[in-house]
Parts: structure tokens; sequence; C-alpha cells
């Protein structure tokens, strides 16, 4: 679940993403001030535009919000008090861990692509990842599914060059830390770091 906030950009309006879809594959109902977004395919929400957002919270921010168990409960109220009788159940594990890459493969079908396996502590991701110092035994920065990057990018399941890929090691760059380096790289951590644990940036 991601929720997006940004008055100036878009106007008072608060954007609730339970899971990606396809546009073309989205069926819309309203509510008073809401929006519910359906799976045409599958019947399921996968997301609420809530409108008038601030006339039921002091909402704040210019992007993605922290999604908590407050905000959560937030949301569900804004639903009842527009009709819908259906609870929003945020999953509020932290999305950027600390990983460790147990294996490094090199990639059937793409020579500057690897596939890694990277434990997360509590499972195995099988990871694609075009930098080149990747490597096995490496603690990296881990971007899990549903997790939304600086530039807005939101981490989805994937297929690259036909091998399933479960998330994104990241660099310092796509992270947006402070004096990142420009040339092409993931960000190694120490070993200090333990695995599993969220990375805070």
């Amino acid at each position: 679940m991601n929720v997006f906030y940004n008055r100036e950009g878009i106007g008072d309006v608060l954007l609730v993403s339970l899971k990606p879809t396809a546009d073309e594959e989205r069926a819309f109902t309203k509510q008073g001030d809401v929006v519910r977004i359906v799976s045409e395919r599958t019947g399921e929400p996968v997301g609420y535009n809530i409108f008038s957002a601030s006339s039921y919270y002091p909402f704040s921010g210019n992007g993605p919000l922290e999604v908590n168990e407050e905000l959560v409960g937030i949301i569900n109220d804004i639903l009842a008090k527009n009709g819908y009788d259906e609870q929003i159940d945020a999953d509020l594990s932290p999305k950027f861990v600390v990983g460790y890459v147990k294996e490094k493969a090199k990639h059937p079908n793409a020579d500057k692509l690897s596939v890694c396996q990277v434990d997360v502590g509590d499972e195995v991701l099988q990871i694609v990842c075009g930098a080149p110092n990747v490597a096995e035994g490496q603690k990296v920065v881990v971007a899990k599914i549903g997790a939304v990057m600086p530039s807005g990018l939101v981490i989805q399941e994937s297929e690259l060059r036909g091998v399933r890929s479960s998330g994104m090691i990241c660099s310092a760059r796509e992270l947006g830390l402070p004096n990142a380096p420009q040339e092409k790289g993931i960000l190694v951590l120490s070993d200090e770091y333990e695995v599993g644990q969220p990375f805070r940036f």
C-alpha cells in the first residue's frame, strides 16, 4: 500500500494505491468524496482517490506519506464516512531493508545483468541486478515490492529478459543519499549492518 499527497501538484486529493494494475484493467465508482478503483478482472479494490482530503485531516507533504497504523485508521474512517463498509488492512513492514547477497549468477539472456539470491531476513528474494559491482557476500540495501523510491518510482514484481525479479538492489544515488557517487554501482554496506533490519535514509 502506498499513499501520496501533493496539494500544490494535484490539488487536495489523497491517492491511495493498494496494488499496481494496468490502466485498461480499472473501473471506477464514486461515493461522496471517494472514488473507488477496482480491477475489472478480479473485482478487487486496487486504490482510492479521496477528494477534499484536508476536510477530514490536515494532511501535509509533497509526495509519498509514511504508511503507519494512524494513517491507515484515518483512511478507514474516511471510507466509512463516505458509505464504504470495507476496511484497508495494510502491510506495514519496512520496504527498505538490509539484504545479503547469497548467490550471484549470470543472466541467461543478458550479458550485463546478474541474477542474485538475496537474504532479507525473513525470506530470500530473487533480484535481477545490472550493477557492475554486485557480488556474493555483500550486504546491500534492498527495495522490496511496494517500496517508493525518492524519484517516485514504485517497485513492482517484474520480469527482466525472461527472469523474474522481486525487488531492487539500490545505489546511493537511487536512494537520494548526500554525496552519492555518480558512477554506476550499488551501495555496499559495512558488516555492522544486520540482515533484515530496516534501512533508514
